[in-house]
């Protein structure tokens, strides 16, 4: 009805958001879904693993980047059109990316990285980790999942299952 009214030259109350543009709307419903979705992920992720909404964040961040980097550039593009468009920007900012880890790594070394980016007792970085990996699991298809996990060794798949 109020395209209607449009069409027809009528003037829609002032101050909302139809003087807008159709693509300046739609851009703006978009960032917001985007982010609505990204803040239910760390809200889930603050749950599961404990942790501040700051914490999560980088714990996110630094789990997945070092994830990213044992799996296919494929694969990795497969797993972040799943996830939360803003977690996602965050990745492609990482700096893991541009100084990659060492080849082949597994779950000690993984461990070793998050626990310095975050600066976690070594006793505290696992559940970090698996809190990490179970809020994504949460986010994506479980053929994705799989996807992901038939990439990994068998020492980081452990982490990337779901508890029993």
């Amino acid at each position: 009805m109020a395209d209607k009214r449009e069409q027809e030259g009528q003037d829609t109350p002032r101050g909302t958001t139809r003087e807008l543009p159709i693509e300046v709307r739609r851009a703006r419903r978009s960032a917001a879904h985007a982010s609505q979705t990204y803040a239910a992920f760390l809200q889930h992720l603050c749950e599961r693993g404990g942790m501040s909404p700051a914490v999560a964040e980088r714990a996110a961040v630094s789990v997945l980047c070092a994830v990213e980097q044992r799996i296919s550039s494929g694969e990795t593009r497969d797993l972040e059109a799943q996830l939360p468009r803003k977690l996602s920007e965050l990745l492609h900012r990482c700096e893991r990316h541009e100084a990659a880890m060492p080849g082949g790594f597994g779950r000690e070394a993984l461990l070793e990285h998050v626990g310095s980016d975050l600066s976690l007792h070594p006793d505290a970085v696992a559940p970090v980790v698996r809190a990490v990996l179970n809020a994504v699991r949460d986010q994506i298809s479980e053929g994705e999942a799989e996807d992901v996990m038939d990439q990994l060794p068998e020492d980081l798949k452990e982490l990337w299952r779901r508890p029993s």
